[in-house]
């Protein structure tokens, strides 16, 4: 991998690495909407690769490979940073399906099926699963979940507000421990879905071999498992504004 001048050869490692660029695209694109292309990613982590063989200066063994991994997935967000990762209207739809899911599941007693939740907000099962298909992407936490009443902007007025801070949210013990019962609650293929691929990094095409499924099926899985769990940590979250009117004053 070094030229006659005894320098990394570039071009040669750039061709040893291209792999790696393809696996973090393939592993990141289940958390980006149905409209990102694998190929934009992996030329945007290509970009990404480049700067990580400029900048590394300890070799290219092993630990070169967690270095760049970081850079490549990082060029690929950049190159995505100005884009709105799920429109509105889909993030709308998407919002009553969680309130679908909380609905039933405290009439039923239990996780409901996805007839049940079509039945619920009265669509055909093929449209709720293409609107699971077309909301890949869906994440866990938005900025925009703890806007006040209001609607204010939660950067506007909570910037450096630790109380609210959404990190702070999360990494709150309780939550947390909330988080894990509602993953331990999903129905048995959706929780082996989640576990193939935040535990094991496992991408669409190799949890789909294991599931017995196609790649879309596994996007609809995905959705519909984010929904669950926004529909038990958030259902209940208080708002930074009912956060506010529930403090005391001395």
């Amino acid at each position: 991998m070094y030229t006659s001048a005894g320098q990394p050869d570039k071009k040669e490692l750039v061709q040893r690495y291209v792999p790696l660029v393809r696996r973090v695209a393939h592993h990141l694109l289940l958390r980006l909407p149905a409209s990102v292309m694998l190929d934009d990613l992996v030329q945007n982590g290509m970009l990404g690769l480049l700067d990580a063989l400029d900048r590394y200066q300890d070799g290219y063994g092993a630990q070169f490979e967690t270095y760049a991994s970081q850079r490549i997935r990082g060029a690929m967000l950049d190159g995505l940073r100005e884009n709105d990762w799920l429109p509105r209207n889909l993030r709308k739809e998407m919002r009553k399906v969680e309130a679908a899911v909380l609905a039933l599941e405290h009439e039923l007693g239990r996780s409901p099926n996805e007839g049940e939740i079509a039945t619920r907000l009265d669509v055909p099962l093929p449209q709720y699963q293409k609107t699971l298909q077309e909301a890949r992407g869906h994440q866990l936490v938005y900025l925009e979940d703890f806007r006040g009443d209001d609607d204010s902007d939660y950067l506007e007025h909570h910037l450096c507000d630790n109380e609210v801070n959404p990190a702070s949210i999360l990494e709150d013990k309780a939550l947390r421990q909330q988080l894990a019962g509602a993953i331990d609650q999903l129905p048995e293929r959706e929780r082996l879905l989640m576990a193939l691929y935040y535990e094991q990094d496992l991408n669409l095409r190799e949890i789909g071999a294991v599931l017995g499924v196609t790649e879309s099926r596994v996007c609809q899985l995905h959705s519909q498992a984010i929904s669950r769990l926004r529909a038990h940590v958030l259902g209940e979250l208080p708002t930074p504004a009912k956060r506010r009117k529930g403090k005391t004053h001395g």
